[in-house]
């Protein structure tokens, strides 16, 4: 694996680029990545390089995001295949269906969902910012797509606003049920439950902390606790045991894993690097009105200035 991480580092320098590694990825990915983390902050990170090529190990929506945020930039997906089954729920028609049913009401869509649902919604929301992001638009009724458990959590938190979700869900966080927890408590009572609000709410309920990945390993690391019960995909547990080694972090259930995630290897990388393969485009009218629900996102949800 070594000589694969050399020669991935060197093709890297020849080809100036930069390699993004969301945080399911399978953990060896980060050996060669020059950043890790949440989709959108790897998009952004991206885009203030002077790399001319981005390799995405993530999945599809998410390659596509970087492309719209570097549109100067080749933006190359390791596997095709690699999707997403949540965004993958919602295509551009079932939107506009969606939307004729409740004519007026402003649609926010999750960070992930297609380019094309994303140019035709009102506002952006990442699973950190939702709830600022909902709260800042001032409606009485929205509706949500595709994750209808992010967008009745979102509901939860808000008295007042009324959350018409679509039926999308993540199919890896609805393998957590709450008996899991309960389970996982029994077993070690003093340990905190992390969980991503793409949980079911029977899950989320239970748990002491809901959060994106980002929020849930900020926790990890900030709170004074020594053992942690992770309700969210496998790739979290394995970067917090790498990088907290001093505690212990329990993963809810074994098979909490996304096979898309997955797909993702370093020869993977190599060959995409080497093949300049596969590339992703997005039609440009179809980017400009993405790009501006994303931004709208933005500007509402940047920290208040400090007095």
């Amino acid at each position: 694996m070594n000589e694969l991480i050399e020669k991935i580092n060197i093709l890297k320098k020849e080809k100036n680029a930069v390699i993004l590694a969301h945080c399911y990825q399978n953990i060896e990915v980060d050996e060669v990545a020059d950043f890790v983390g949440d989709s959108l902050y790897l998009s952004q990170q991206a885009a203030k390089t002077d790399a001319d090529m981005i390799i995405f190990a993530g999945v599809y929506f998410m390659a596509q995001t970087a492309k719209m945020l570097s549109p100067d930039k080749k933006v190359l997906l390791p596997r095709m295949e690699s999707g997403c089954l949540m965004a993958d729920m919602i295509n551009l028609q079932q939107l506009r269906e969606f939307k004729a049913k409740y004519p007026g009401v402003p649609a926010v869509c999750y960070i992930n969902s297609t380019a094309e649902v994303k140019s035709e919604c009102d506002m952006c929301v990442t699973s950190s910012n939702a709830l600022r992001v909902v709260k800042s638009m001032g409606a009485e009724k929205i509706l949500f797509l595709p994750d209808t458990y992010l967008g009745k959590w979102v509901e939860r938190q808000l008295n007042g606003v009324e959350v018409i979700t679509f039926p999308g869900f993540c199919p890896t966080h609805l393998r957590i049920k709450p008996e899991d927890v309960m389970s996982a408590r029994a077993m070690y009572p003093d340990a905190p439950v992390l969980a991503h609000p793409e949980c079911h709410q029977s899950v989320t309920e239970l748990a002491d902390y809901v959060g994106s990945t980002t929020g849930i390993m900020e926790y990890a690391q900030k709170s004074h606790a020594k053992t942690f019960i992770i309700a969210t995909e496998k790739g979290v547990v394995d970067r917090l045991q790498r990088d907290f080694p001093e505690k212990q972090f329990i993963l809810i259930k074994d098979n909490i894993i996304c096979p898309n995630m997955k797909w993702h290897t370093l020869t993977d990388i190599y060959n995409a690097l080497i093949y300049e393969r596969y590339e992703i485009t997005v039609d440009e009218e179809i980017s400009r009105k993405a790009v501006k629900c994303i931004d709208r996102m933005l500007e509402v949800s940047k920290p208040c200035p400090v007095m």
